[in-house]
């Protein structure tokens, strides 16, 4: 099992950017799937990107694509979330997880027991 700490978050305006990075601990990192999530204020879980095992593979909720780029760097045990062109309704606390051997797919935030504890982003108007 990973543990994770998220980081990087913070407010910008319309239009702007921001690199959010995950740090895991453990040997076994090149081993999982990353994945974002993101939750704003009255609203559940949802699925933003992830990034297969091996990095061979990417996925995006179709709200982000095009925005958004998820990377890995296995020898610095970190994710990282590039997003641009940051919207207002891009605002909510993102967090990180990891699934052993997982692919490049959306997945349910509910098939996560355990999470860390995110990074704001607050994007103005």
């Amino acid at each position: 099992q990973v543990q994770l700490v998220e980081s990087g978050g913070g407010m910008v305006q319309t239009g702007g950017s921001l690199r959010l990075s995950c740090a895991a601990s453990g040997r076994t990192f090149s081993m999982f799937a990353m994945i974002w999530f993101r939750q704003a204020p009255g609203k559940e879980r949802e699925f933003v990107a992830a990034i297969s095992w091996n990095g061979g593979s990417r996925y995006y909720a179709d709200s982000v694509k095009g925005r958004f780029s998820i990377s890995r760097d296995d020898a610095k045990n970190t994710v990282y979330l590039q997003m641009n062109s940051l919207k207002p309704e891009d605002t909510a606390v993102y967090y990180c997880n990891a699934q052993f051997l997982g692919g490049a797919y959306q997945y349910e935030p509910g098939n996560f027991d355990s999470w860390g504890q995110g990074t704001q982003v607050t994007v103005s108007s």
